[in-house]
C-alpha cells in the first residue's frame, strides 16, 4: 500500500462519519468520500503538509454541494423524511459526544440546521477542528464561523428533547410483546405522554403520511398495524422466525422484519423508561446498510 493510499484509508472512517452526519444518508456519504478519494488521487499528495485537514476541507465542500441535490429530492419526497439508519462499528474508546452525534434523534436535529450551520457545528463540536480550518472549509471568515457555531449550538440545544436516549433492547422487547398480544393498556403504560410516531416509507410503501401524536393514537396504530406484522395475520405476510430479529441501528435497539414487500425497521427513543419517539422505516432505498456495519467515526 502506497503512502498516499495509507494516508487516505486512515482518514476514511472520519470522512465517512462527517459525510453521513452532514447528509443523513450513508449512500450519499460514500459517494462524497469516493469523490474525495478521486481528487486525492489526482494531486501530488506528498506535497500536502496536513492530509487530514486537506481531506476534511474537500469532503466538507463536497457534502455541501451534495446537500443541494438532496434538497431537490426532498421536494418530491412522499411523507415524512428520516435519516438512513445504519449499523456501525464503534470501539469502546469512542468519545461519548461522537457516539451521541450518530443517533437518529441527533441526525434529525442536525437536519433542521442550514447546511453551513451543520458543517460548522460538526467540524467544531464533534470533530474538534480549529476555526481557521473550518473557515477554509466553508468559505467564511473565522469570526463568521464562531457566530455560526454559537447560533447552531443554540438551535441544537433548543431542538433536542431533554432526557431522551436511544431505546434499549429491554424497552423495545416489552413494546413488541404488548403489540403482539394486542394489550392496549400495557402499550399505554410504555408510552410517554408526549410520544410521537414517524413513518418514513417514501412513495413505494404504505405508511402513515403524517406524524402520529399522543399515546392513545400511537398505541391504537401500533396495535392495529404492528399486530399483523408481528403475528403474520395479514394474508401473504406469514413470517418465519428468521424473518424477525432484534438488531441495533445508530446506537439504538431496533426491530427488523423481512416482509414480503420489503424490510421494515422499527426503533426510537425513550425517556425515564417511557418511549417518547417511535421511528418506523420502510423505504427500501434507505435500508440497504442494516446488515452491513459501516466503519465510521
Amino acid at each position: 500500500m502506497s503512502d498516499a493510499v495509507a494516508a487516505f484509508e486512515a482518514e476514511r472512517p472520519r470522512l465517512l462519519g462527517l459525510g453521513y452526519r452532514m447528509l443523513g444518508s450513508l449512500t450519499d456519504a460514500e459517494d462524497v468520500v469516493q469523490e474525495a478519494w478521486l481528487r486525492w488521487n489526482r494531486i501530488e499528495s506528498a506535497a500536502i503538509d496536513n492530509p487530514a485537514a486537506w481531506l476534511t476541507t474537500v469532503t466538507t465542500r463536497l457534502a455541501l454541494d451534495r446537500v443541494r441535490t438532496i434538497e431537490r429530492r426532498r421536494e418530491d419526497y412522499v411523507g415524512p423524511w428520516l435519516p438512513e439508519p445504519v449499523a456501525f462499528d464503534r470501539g469502546p474508546e469512542e468519545a461519548a459526544e461522537v457516539a451521541d452525534s450518530l443517533t437518529l434523534g441527533f441526525l434529525v436535529v442536525l437536519d433542521r440546521l442550514t447546511p453551513t450551520e451543520r458543517a460548522v457545528f460538526l467540524l467544531a463540536d464533534v470533530f474538534g477542528e480549529p476555526f481557521g480550518a473550518i473557515a477554509a472549509a466553508v468559505g467564511k471568515t473565522e469570526e463568521n464561523c464562531r457566530q455560526i457555531a454559537t447560533r447552531a449550538r443554540r438551535k441544537v440545544r433548543d431542538e433536542r428533547m431533554p432526557g431522551a436516549t436511544p431505546i434499549s433492547r429491554e424497552t423495545l422487547e416489552a413494546l413488541m410483546i404488548a403489540i403482539a398480544t394486542g394489550e392496549i393498556d400495557r402499550l399505554l403504560t410504555l408510552l410517554d405522554t408526549e410520544v410521537t410516531l414517524v413513518s418514513d416509507s417514501g412513495a413505494s410503501r404504505h405508511a402513515a403520511r403524517r406524524v402520529v401524536v399522543g399515546p392513545a393514537r400511537v398505541a391504537r396504530l401500533m396495535r392495529n398495524v404492528g399486530g399483523w406484522v408481528l403475528n403474520g395475520t395479514k394474508p401473504g405476510y406469514e413470517l418465519a422466525s428468521a424473518d424477525i430479529l432484534v438488531t441495533k441501528v445508530n446506537g439504538a435497539a431496533a426491530f427488523w422484519v423481512n416482509l414480503p414487500d420489503g424490510p421494515y425497521v422499527f426503533t426510537g427513543d425513550e425517556r425515564d423508561g417511557k418511549i417518547v419517539t417511535i421511528r418506523t422505516m420502510l423505504n427500501p432505498d434507505k435500508l440497504t446498510h442494516i446488515d452491513e456495519p459501516a466503519t465510521l467515526r
